[in-house]
């Protein structure tokens, strides 16, 4: 679904021209819940790769570009990380040039950006986009502004104990700012109906514009959303749904 004249929501990344978007991948997210006592297949990265396969066939990009939280483990990397994120890199680079966007897990990612030869950076600014995870408010921005680290998601009146992965789209001060949700499935997202906004660009989501992406059950039969295209509903701003 487009949602401006060069930027275009495909399944849970963003394309902008020939530049594909994910972020908020946390890679090793299914072993800490294990360390944790909850039972789960570890199996998450053939989901995400799978995905991702989709999504890269309909973009075909020449630059991917992981947002922020590529892991996990906060001051560590962890063996499944280390075999993880190496399975997950190589994939990508087989198909586009990868950069590397440093969010608030990546503590310590340095060791994986050398020995994949990747670019990690704080920000990127690309014609009148600024691409950060959304964790530290930064100083001097473009007209449109990309962040992850929320992870939003969103409930509905019809289904109050389901959540659906969502993009937001609003203001943060007189930039357009974009909100990713994130690309793990383990991770359902905040619920932008009843939790307060974690990233400090973000005050209130009232009239943020909601676009929820398509989960495995078939939400096109669902009354709620104004415009269904491509696996993505548009529903207006969040006020005008409640």
């Amino acid at each position: 679904m487009q949602i401006s004249k060069y930027l275009e929501i495909i399944d849970l990344a963003i394309k902008y021209k020939n530049i594909l978007i994910i972020g908020d991948l946390h890679i090793g997210l299914e072993g800490t819940f294990i360390n944790q006592g909850v039972m789960l297949p570890v199996s998450q990265l053939d989901t995400i790769i799978k995905r991702l396969k989709k999504i890269i066939k309909k973009a075909k990009p020449k630059k991917i570009i992981i947002n922020g939280d590529l892991k996990e483990e906060f001051g560590t990397i962890s063996s499944q990380e280390w075999k993880d994120t190496a399975r997950l890199i190589n994939f990508l680079k087989e198909k586009a040039e990868v950069i590397l966007i440093k969010g608030n897990h990546d503590t310590v990612l340095a060791p994986i950006a050398k020995k994949f030869n990747l670019e990690l950076k704080e920000r990127l600014d690309i014609d009148g986009i600024s691409i950060i995870h959304g964790d530290v408010l930064l100083k001097h921005f473009n007209k449109t502004i990309i962040i992850g680290h929320e992870h939003p998601a969103i409930s509905f009146k019809e289904r109050p104990d389901e959540k659906y992965k969502c993009f937001l789209m609003g203001k943060y001060k007189k930039s357009k700012l974009i909100v990713m949700p994130s690309f793990n499935p383990l991770i359902e997202g905040s619920d932008i109906t009843k939790e307060r906004s974690l990233s400090p660009y973000i005050k209130s989501f009232s009239n943020f514009e909601v676009y929820v992406v398509q989960p495995d059950m078939n939400l096109k039969k669902s009354k709620t959303g104004k415009h269904y295209k491509d696996g993505v509903f548009y529903f207006g701003k969040l006020k005008d749904t409640q």
